[in-house]
């Protein structure tokens, strides 16, 4: 692949908000090539044999609920052979078991692959207890069940992606109808690592453009619904603290997106289809430096956000304009609700989500969402251990690395410390005194 270098760089304490980059090639060549950066500085080249070493250490997780079958081998047939591919579905098993149909077609599409996959299903008795047992009970409802959501999913694929000893984590929605966008997300999400100095990475996909069609023609728009709204409110936050307005973000409410295990560990995260925005908020918190000072590691090795526009364009199962609405009102609750948030873009988002009938004019905000701590406080010998008789524990590795924080790496308080925020004037506009 060959990828221009990042032309603009938001900088905020020890994180760094690459600017949207654009692909010029999908395919570099090898590493033994003729490589032509010195004569074009600007654009960096990511061999084939390079994106497969990062693959052969990646797994890519497709989250599923209700898709069509035939939807989902197409996703698969696009991910890159030496990736590990896990599917957690939550598909209905009553009164017929969707979930049986899933796995055996996805079990027959991988004998003719060659491909072994990791199939669960997200109320799978032995990952209840195996969850019981790790000490990471956030993911449990009263019932004892793993919770209903595909944050919670996504939360449950992590924790398989670290048992079978995977650097890196990718995350691929099940209704993309192009298996050549996915191939090339895979492509981008490598890139990314690759062009990173820091453990602590993430890779965020800006679709080239969303089909449709409108008055019998296909139109190509370029920004999804939701995260238009999403991108501008989590830009003023950004503008907030650094004096400087900013249109840096352009993946807040990216599906498709991928993270360094580091990283994984590190996040808490939200529920639901807030899981994506948090990540931009969730790091502004832990890391900013805006509640507490970031831990030392982090502080030297820096956070990286890479935005990389794919060349395809993306074109998914709609799901309907309720499905939008409660994408975007999860987004701005997140923001809302985080103790970084400043009264004045409380008040915008407020008054956003009205004007868009996201929620009655007479109602605010609640906290509707689930919060999860990080990972690294389950105890995944135990987790792996429950699972040691499933029969995808063959995929699991020998040794567990040790993803347990410093002692210094402290923890953001939700509900009892917040940032202290200076109110001003109510004109419409983020200033900093």
């Amino acid at each position: 692949m060959k990828i221009e270098i990042s032309r603009e760089i938001e900088r905020f304490g020890p994180i760094k908000i690459h600017g949207v980059q654009k692909v010029f090639e999908l395919d570099g060549g090898l590493k033994n090539a003729k490589n032509d950066e010195e004569n074009n500085p600007i654009i960096r080249r990511i061999a084939y044999d390079v994106q497969h070493e990062i693959q052969e250490q990646m797994a890519i997780v497709v989250p599923v609920r209700n898709e069509k079958i035939k939807l989902i081998e197409g996703v698969l047939s696009g991910i890159p052979h030496h990736c590990q591919v896990i599917i957690v579905s939550n598909s209905p098993r009553e009164p017929m078991d969707r979930f049986k149909l899933e796995k055996d077609a996805i079990e027959h599409i991988g004998r003719f692959m060659n491909k072994k996959f990791l199939i669960v299903h997200q109320k799978d008795v032995a990952l209840t207890r195996a969850v019981e047992a790790s000490g990471y009970k956030h993911l449990l409802n009263k019932k004892g069940e793993v919770k209903n959501g595909k944050a919670e999913g996504m939360i449950l694929s992590t924790m398989l992606a670290y048992l079978c000893g995977k650097k890196y984590i990718g995350f691929i929605d099940s209704d993309n109808y192009f298996p050549g966008a996915v191939q090339e997300y895979v492509q981008e999400y490598c890139a990314a690592f690759h062009l990173s100095n820091s453990p602590y990475t993430m890779a965020r996909i800006s679709w080239h453009s969303k089909p449709k069609i409108v008055e019998s023609n296909l139109f190509f728009a370029k920004r999804g619904r939701a995260s238009e709204h999403t991108n501008r409110i989590l830009n003023r936050l950004i503008s907030y603290y650094t004096g400087y307005g900013t249109e840096i973000i352009k993946t807040g409410n990216a599906g498709e997106h991928a993270l360094t295990m580091e990283m994984a560990m590190k996040l808490d995260y939200s529920s639901g289809y807030s899981i994506e925005p948090y990540h931009y908020v969730n790091v502004l918190e832990k890391y900013g430096g805006i509640i507490a000072p970031p831990p030392d590691d982090v502080m030297k090795a820096g956070v990286e956000f890479y935005q990389i526009e794919s060349r395809n364009p993306h074109l998914h199962e709609v799901k309907g304009d309720q499905h939008v609405k409660d994408m975007s009102l999860a987004a701005m609750e997140v923001i809302y609700q985080s103790p970084i948030c400043p009264p004045l873009l409380k008040a915008n988002i407020l008054e956003d989500v009205h004007n868009r009938s996201l929620l009655p004019v007479d109602e605010d905000i609640s906290r509707s969402l689930s919060y999860y701590p990080a990972l690294h406080s389950a105890d995944f010998k135990k987790f792996k251990e429950e699972l040691q008789n499933e029969s995808y524990a063959e995929l699991f590795t020998k040794d567990l690395t040790d993803y347990t924080p410093e002692k210094k790496d402290k923890k953001v308080l939700r509900e009892t410390k917040a940032a202290k925020i200076k109110e001003l004037p109510n004109d419409g506009q983020l200033e900093v005194k």
